[in-house]
């Protein structure tokens, strides 16, 4: 039912697209997915870092950085990364922190990076998963993006999103790449879970928020039940160190070419 409501949305039925979930959450604005469509290909998009915004059905602003490489074209489609910062609480520059992991870590994919500000809420919340699922929509219809090669990576709550997307979200990215994160693979009934999508789960040895234990858990369940996942730790790392963790995006880029799109 969730992918129902979300499909639905993402078509441009956009509704429920405002910060609040009052009565009030309500599209009186009149504009529709081709408007936003629109709005989207006046962007200027130059090569290199784009910090821009675009309005959604309702009128609210969607905040986001998008990396162009400089071959991009329509006969050198390039990778989508969709990364995803930490932390919940607002920061209206928490998506232009792409030059501390994202940009050096996916380096030898040329690809384009679209970072999206989640603003004060979960990177689940409906908000935000229209926002994300739109990004996607609108990159992969209106720039030149590899559909084959869409990818969802993300730091702490970024990290645990990324997982969330990997999973209820297969249909669109080829792979997950969590970092710093804390997600339960067991159904209600203590079963395991098979995610369909690839996953690369990348953890700090010492991680005080997300225990490196608690995480193994999870990986080695759905493991066990069929998910093709792949489990770097970063020795000695903490939780609040994503700065350190290029060496290991750059492995794990070096798995999307090798493994997943090989």
């Amino acid at each position: 039912m969730r992918n129902l409501i979300m499909l639905f949305l993402l078509l441009g039925f956009l509704s429920i697209s405002s910060c609040s979930s009052s009565d009030e959450d309500q599209n009186t604005t009149g504009r529709t997915y081709e408007d936003i469509e629109a709005d989207f290909l006046a962007l200027e998009l130059n090569a290199g870092i784009n910090d821009v915004t675009l309005n959604n059905a309702n009128g609210d602003p969607w905040t986001f950085r998008i990396i162009m490489p400089a071959d991009a074209s329509e006969t050198n489609k390039r990778p989508l990364v969709i990364t995803l910062h930490g932390a919940s609480g607002w920061n209206p520059n928490a998506h232009k922190s792409t030059a501390c992991y994202a940009e050096p870590g996916f380096e030898a994919l040329d690809a384009i990076i679209i970072s999206p500000n989640g603003l004060n809420m979960q990177w689940w919340e409906p908000y935000n998963q229209d926002m994300i699922l739109s990004l996607v929509k609108l990159a992969s219809e209106n720039l030149p993006v590899d559909a084959s090669k869409i990818v969802v990576n993300g730091y702490s709550d970024g990290g645990n999103a990324s997982w969330y997307y990997a999973e209820v979200w297969d249909q669109y990215f080829s792979a997950g790449i969590p970092m710093a994160s804390s997600y339960n693979t067991y159904n209600t009934n203590g079963q395991p879970r098979k995610i369909d999508t690839p996953l690369y789960v990348i953890h700090g040895e010492d991680d005080e928020l997300f225990p490196l234990e608690q995480t193994r858990e999870w990986v080695e369940a759905t493991r066990e039940a069929g998910t093709d996942i792949t489990f770097e730790i970063a020795p000695g790392l903490e939780h609040d160190e994503p700065c350190e963790y290029v060496p290991y995006l750059e492995h794990a880029s070096e798995w999307l070419m090798n493994e997943v799109w090989n």
